[in-house]
Order: structure tokens, then sequence, then C-alpha cells
């Protein structure tokens, strides 16, 4: 099987290809700061500087992650996703964001943040993007994966290498001029297409979510490209009249959802983040429910509650009748008949006897057993956690319709006026 899977993914043609592209050797899985000085110091060393050792400078500023939008929660139709293509990459290429061109103070400069000023005319970094980028699209025409994937991966790794302390070129500086340039990216974006009519009711670091209302699925997909065009023709006339340089950025129309649902908060009417669900028709007969965030989506949950989620979901989606399924779950959990589907599976982060204070459900399961182990499997029952091995107490079904199918109905339900609650109020009135 695993033989299988290395052959599956191409994993030992992406080690090669990445071992050559990095300088390290194949069994060294990490290792991106070696491998950014193996591209960089070169280079840099071409242009007549050395660098400083690792940790010459301390600085406790300490730059800001993606931004993520505050979500408009509710259910919508038609919602587009617009993207910008590898952000961090072509931010880094566009605004000349790079350690040598930092340090250089003599001719044209482009603004950073937090005081910075990077050369134009002396960087390293912009140049090195671009051709990794040429040679990235050269591997995609010829269909090469393990290289094409091995690229992106490195250029990716730039943003966080150079927010690093453990590496030679960290400044805040650095990091924060590629982080908070996106924060400028989307806040900007969302202003323009705003301008144009549309709502945007979220966005997460290279993405806006764009509501475009009651249109055939045709007219949106065309609002999307034409949308994804406006906007890049936008950032590139206003770059040059503003900043003076040549826009790298490429805004791509990535998914059009014709279902979709951003939750609370839970427990709250504030809008989630990194949080949501929506329906991709491909055409009438065929479709996809895609889940981010979601209990569907976290191990942590029952199996039970991840089905019951998923076909909660597919059936509001598609508009079909989710009252009766919603009571049938809840009936056959009393009955019984899931009880092979309630089960936690999770992972011990230390051995049971470290253990000492608020041990959690998974650890209790585990100190039953009275062994060490990596992984556990339990229930909850009327007398507490308890592993499937050793089980001898009855299920406390209360706490699987409170705690697991309830959380995963409640936030959708809750568009219609409903919660699980009150459609099982039957069921739910046995425990009172």
């Amino acid at each position: 099987l695993v033989y299988e899977i290395f052959e599956k993914a191409d994993l030992l043609n992406f080690s090669i290809v990445r071992s050559c592209l990095t300088g390290l050797p194949l069994d060294r899985l990490g290792g991106s700061v070696a491998s950014f000085d193996f591209s960089y110091l070169p280079r840099l060393h071409r242009e007549g500087f050395v660098a400083s050792d690792t940790g010459a400078i301390q600085d406790p500023i300490t730059s800001p992650g993606g931004y993520v939008m505050e979500s408009k929660p509710g259910l919508y139709k038609n919602v587009l996703v617009l993207d910008f293509k590898s952000l961090y990459p072509s931010i880094i290429r566009t605004f000349y964001i790079d350690p040598l061109g930092l340090h250089w103070v003599d001719g044209e400069q482009v603004e950073g943040f937090i005081g910075a000023q990077f050369s134009k005319e002396h960087s390293i970094l912009p140049d090195l993007i671009e051709s990794l980028w040429a040679a990235r699209e050269k591997a995609k025409q010829e269909n090469d994966q393990a290289l094409s994937y091995a690229i992106k991966i490195i250029m990716n790794s730039f943003y966080g290498v150079l927010g690093s302390s453990g590496c030679r070129f960290y400044d805040p500086k650095l990091a924060t001029s590629i982080t908070k340039r996106g924060h400028e990216l989307i806040t900007r974006s969302q202003t323009f297409i705003e301008s144009k009519g549309y709502d945007v009711i979220y966005g997460d670091t290279d993405s806006v979510f764009v509501l475009v209302g009651d249109e055939p699925g045709l007219v949106c997909s065309e609002i999307g490209e034409s949308l994804a065009e406006q906007l890049n023709s936008w950032w590139t006339k206003t770059l040059e009249e503003e900043m003076n340089v040549a826009s790298h950025l490429e805004i791509e129309f990535e998914t059009h959802y014709s279902t979709f649902f951003m939750p609370t908060i839970r427990g709250s009417q504030k809008g989630s983040k990194k949080r949501y669900a929506g329906l991709i028709r491909k055409d009438d007969e065929h479709y996809e429910v895609q889940f981010k965030g979601m209990e569907s989506v976290r191990t942590d949950w029952t199996p039970l509650a991840r089905q019951f989620q998923q076909e909660l979901f597919r059936r509001v989606f598609l508009e079909e009748p989710f009252e009766d399924y919603v009571k049938s779950i809840a009936d056959g959990v009393l009955k019984g008949e899931f009880d092979h589907e309630l089960i936690y599976r999770k992972r011990l982060r230390q051995k049971i006897e470290e253990y000492t204070k608020n041990i959690p459900p998974h650890a209790q399961a585990a100190k039953k057993l009275g062994e060490n182990r990596r992984w556990v499997e339990y229930v909850i029952t009327v007398n507490g956690p308890e592993p499937i091995e050793n089980q001898p107490s009855a299920l406390d079904y209360a706490h699987y319709l409170d705690k697991q199918l309830a959380p995963a109905a409640d936030a959708l339900l809750a568009c219609f006026g409903q919660s699980f609650e009150k459609i099982t109020g039957k069921q739910m009135d046995m425990f009172d």
C-alpha cells in the first residue's frame, strides 16, 4: 500500500526534483531556510555582498498574518470566488520585496510597510521568482506535475522564510510588507467589486466571495470572468499610476457556488471565519457539495455527525425535504441503530500519566485502558468516556444528540427558523 501511494502521488520524482532545485539531500524533508540560502546566497555574492549571520536582527515587531474579512452569515444563491493566483510570490515580484533591495538606499524605490523601502534596480528575489514562475508554466505545459508542484512549494515558502527568525535574512519589514500589501489588495478589491453593484460577503487571504444574486448559471460564470478581467485591468492601471510598478497580480474566477452557506460563530450572531459550505453544479445531474472547516470535514467528530451534516446540507442545497430525515436520524440514535458510528477517534499528544489536570475525554478513555498508545477510539457512555475495547456501560444518547447532531445542523436550520431540538422535540423530551 505504501509503495502504491508513493507511485500514485509520484512522491519519488517530486523528491528528486525538489532536491535538484534546493540543493538539499533527498532524505531532508524540511529545510525551507536552507533551501532559500541555496537559491539566494550565490546571487547575493555575485552582487558583491555577503549576508549577516542568523539572529543578527532582533526585532520584537511581528508581522500580521493573512487578511480574513468579517463574513456576512446566511444562506445564499450564486456566490462567486475570485482568487489571487500565487498571491505572496506575485506581491514580491510586483513590489520588489527583497532583502538586498531593503538595504540598498540609492535610486528609485518602492514603499513597503513599517518604514520599508525597496530598490527597483537592485533586487534578487523578484527575478528569482520570475524565473521559477516561467519554469513552472513550462512544467505545466509539459505535464510535469512533480516539477510544477516542487516549484510551487518553493515559491510559496519564501514568505514564511523571510518571516522566520531562524533565517539569516529575517526582518519584520520584509514579511510585513508582504502580508500588509495582501490586506490592501483584498480590501481595495472589495471596494472595486462593490462599486460594480455586487456584495462581497467574505474574504480570506487571497480570495473574495462575491454575491451576484438570482442569475442563471451561465450568466454567473460570465460575471465571474468579467469581474476578474476588470480587476486585473484596474490593478494594472492603479499600480502604474500610484506606485509606478508593473503589476504581476493575477485574479482568477475560481468557483461558482450555486448555493452557499456561511455560518455564524456558535452561540453568536457574528459571522464565522474559514468555515463555509457550497454547492457546485457541474450540470443538471451532477454536483458537488464542498465543506470548509465544518464538522463534516473534521476527524475529531463522529462518523455519524459528519455523514448527517453532509446529507442535511445536500438536501437543503438541492431544495429537498429535510425535516423527516432529521427526525429519522435522531430516532435511529435512540434505538441504537447507529452505535457503530458514534465512535470518537483522537490522538494522544502525550503519555497518559502526563494527563493530570483537566483531563480531556480521549485521555480519560485511554487511562481506563491503562496503556500508552498513539490513538484512542472511545465512546461517551452514561458513566463518561470509555474505550471501545472495554465499554461496560450504555451509551449516552443524549450526549450525541445534543453535542454532535444538534451543532452539526443548527446553524443551517436557523435559516429556516428551525433547530434540531424543535424538529426532534419528542425525542429530546425523553431526556427532560
